[in-house]
């Protein structure tokens, strides 16, 4: 196993403190707890206080959810509720497989 551990950099984008907004935070944040706790970090923009980082990411919709680290970026928009679907969708969930089938071999 490596003494390194890999950290996931997301920016979650947002219109303000909305209904769906706070829930779309308090779901991710409840997926990261539980799957990667202590090897994350997280931006939260309101995109009507900046539009121009909604703009140079290229956010059309919120909430998007963005996974910049480690590469590929990948984009999740809307309903962050389904656990699986959230992980799958940023390609987080083949990582920690990949990581456990390495770490048995």
């Amino acid at each position: 196993m490596s003494p390194f551990k890999k950290t996931y950099v997301l920016k979650l984008y947002v219109a303000g403190n909305t209904p769906n907004s706070v829930r779309a935070l308090k779901m991710l944040k409840n997926i990261l707890e539980q799957e990667f706790q202590g090897v994350y970090a997280l931006k939260v923009i309101d995109v009507l206080k900046n539009p121009q980082l909604a703009e140079e990411d290229k956010i059309l919709a919120t909430p998007t959810l963005a996974k910049i680290l480690p590469p590929p970026v990948r984009k999740i928009i809307g309903d962050l509720s389904d656990r699986e679907k959230v992980l799958i969708g940023l390609d987080l969930l083949y990582d920690e497989i990949r990581e456990r089938e390495a770490e048995d071999q």
